[in-house]
């Protein structure tokens, strides 16, 4: 039971005799042996399960109670849709559709929720005693038919643990909402069921062959899924006992979140076929809602039970190589240093008035050890400028211990101008469009000419304007930067041209570095900002309110290019939480210090 603890999950087999036909007990060596293990450490083997279409549907299955509940609730739903006149057939799904689906997203999200954090369900079970045979025979009985009955021969009701049996229970009572959801949706769908009227014999063929299409990708998608998650995962078992590493390969690797996202094509392929906007809106809410419970529940179990993913940039552990002039000034350190900063860096304030002699305050003191004079204080202390030092005389006559020597460097005017001044752009003298401030100075002088001496000009005129735009900043940002980050990944041309034009304390070009980078940001977001925005001017000036939204296919293409603009959206939030700001502002053009390891996870996959 050792080893099962450590392994939760193993597979074993068995030779094969070739001229036997395979035994029973040959067929069960072969079969997956799958470990579990409750929260409280117990390990246990899990049986075999089956999945709902299969006990529900097919007539050798015995069926529990809460099945026969639920083909009662499917039978009804047909009765109800043939009874019922269309209109009011159309009323009743929608909000018996809305039912099942609130009691999937928001009622089994805000009870997985509760059970993810405190177990809640387990002890709520464990309160009621509804599986203690002291406290509750009865309904221990009850639900001990109802779980044996559906299990197969490796199912024990009385050697396995509470939470397994808890969560067969709750994986019935999750059926019962799944199923009634999709059924009520497609009678929702078949309630609203026309044909456009308007549209060529092609059109209408199109639109089958797409709608079926999306409706066999659909139930494509949810079989591999499946297949990939088992029970397991598709009912939230993680939530109640835990079986090993959840593998998310096939499907998975296509698009994030399958079950969520793509797995829901067919509601949109059913909306083609029924011809309806009333489902085409329904699918989306019931989309978003599904994605609600993705966001609420999934997303932060998923983060409490297998840890938060981190971005790129952090999940490599950072191994720091000391620069030559580092480790030379570390190394002379140990060997009694003489303490040595640049002037630009300690400077004080320079006298009021030109010609008076400078204080001691003024000037850049430094203590320096004396090779040959023993020393005991293995530790260099830098003396402060706002402490007092003492003078030579006093150094020379105190005699013995250190022998101090003091050198003084006075403030150069170079070295001020250095410190606060920075080829400062005067006018549009020193100008220098690789600097974000010159850059955006550029702009605006740009944007209030243009402005000021513009014409009166006709909507085309302005249009062509706005076009011209737009274009212009999607080829700066896209092709000018390009080419930017293009020269700085060969030869540093960002990094070599901060250097050649300004002054940096250090040698090592870390200061060079931060500043490139730090502007190259600027510019970015800038360009970035710019392209949305030009491309919004160009959208707006095209843009006409309809007046009848119901005429020709107004609400259709609000609806498709509302769509892209949220799928841009969230494509854009996705990527920055894998890539986090170090990729987003492309980090690894300019920092060696960070790994250049790069892993595609998330919406990467």
């Amino acid at each position: 039971m050792s080893n099962s603890q450590n392994v939760l999950r193993k597979r074993t087999g068995a030779t094969k005799e070739p001229e036997l036909p395979p035994t029973q007990s040959e067929d069960a060596l072969r079969e997956e042996v799958v470990w579990g293990k409750t929260p409280g450490g117990e390990v246990f083997r899990v049986p075999t399960t089956h999945d709902v279409l299969t006990t529900l549907f097919h007539p050798g299955y015995h069926k529990s109670h809460l099945d026969l509940l639920n083909l009662g609730l499917l039978g009804m739903q047909w009765v109800i849709y043939f009874m019922l006149p269309r209109r009011a057939s159309q009323v009743f799904f929608f909000f018996y559709f809305a039912f099942w689906r609130g009691a999937y997203d928001a009622g089994l999200g805000w009870v997985l929720t509760k059970q993810s954090k405190k177990k809640w369900i387990v002890r709520e079970v464990q309160r009621l005693g509804w599986l203690d045979s002291e406290r509750q025979p009865a309904v221990r009985k009850w639900i001990r038919e109802q779980l044996q009955g559906k299990m197969g021969k490796d199912y024990d009701f009385d050697e396995l643990p509470l939470e397994y049996n808890t969560w067969l229970l709750f994986r019935q009572a999750v059926d019962v909402i799944l199923v009634n959801d999709f059924l009520a949706y497609c009678m929702f769908a078949f309630s609203c069921f026309r044909v456009p009227e308007g549209l060529s014999f092609m059109v209408h063929i199109c639109r089958w062959l797409g709608g079926i299409l999306l409706i066999v990708f659909n139930l494509w998608v949810k079989t591999e899924a499946h297949n990939v998650v088992k029970d397991y995962g598709w009912y939230w078992g993680d939530v109640f006992f835990q079986r090993g590493a959840l593998v998310f390969d096939g499907v998975f690797e296509m698009a994030p979140h399958p079950m969520y996202s793509v797995g829901y094509a067919g509601y949109y392929g059913l909306s083609l076929i029924a011809g309806s906007y009333a489902v085409l809106f329904v699918s989306l809410a019931a989309h978003a809602a599904q994605f609600a419970f993705l966001l609420f529940f999934e997303n932060p179990h998923i983060e409490r039970m297998y840890g938060q993913p981190k971005a790129i940039a952090k999940r490599t552990p950072l191994v720091y190589s000391l620069p030559k002039t580092t480790a030379n000034a570390v190394a002379s350190s140990s060997t009694g240093p003489a303490i040595e900063a640049d002037p630009a860096d300690i400077l004080a304030t320079p006298a009021v008035t030109e010609g008076e002699t400078a204080t001691e305050t003024e000037l850049e003191t430094e203590v320096d050890m004396d090779d040959a004079a023993p020393h005991t204080d293995k530790q260099t202390k830098k003396l402060s400028k706002h402490q007092a030092q003492p003078s030579i005389a006093s150094s020379i006559s105190s005699g013995g211990g250190d022998i101090h020597r003091y050198r003084r460097k006075a403030a150069s005017q170079h070295d001020l101008l250095n410190k606060y001044f920075r080829r400062d752009t005067v006018v549009l003298k020193n100008i220098d469009l690789l600097r974000a401030n010159d850059f955006m100075l550029a702009i605006i002088i740009t944007y209030s000419l243009v402005g000021a001496f513009l014409p009166r000009l006709s909507e085309s005129v302005m249009l062509r304007l706005h076009f011209l735009n737009a274009l212009t900043w999607c080829s700066i940002h896209y092709v000018g930067l390009g080419f930017i980050l293009k020269a700085q990944s060969q030869n540093k041309f960002l990094v070599r041209h901060f250097m050649k034009h300004y002054h940096y304390s250090s040698n090592d070009g870390g200061g060079a570095i931060a500043e490139a980078f730090t502007n190259w940001k600027s510019i970015y977001n800038l360009s970035m900002c710019m392209t949305y925005v030009s491309c919004i001017g160009v959208v707006w000036k095209t843009y006409s309110i309809p007046h009848d939204w119901t005429v020709g296919n107004e609400l259709l293409r609000h609806t498709l290019g509302l769509l892209l603009v949220a799928l841009h959206v969230w494509a854009s939030m996705e990527s920055f939480e894998v890539i986090g700001v170090f990729g987003w502002f492309f980090g690894d053009f300019f920092m060696e210090e960070f790994p250049a390891h790069l892993e595609y996870t998330g919406i990467y996959r």
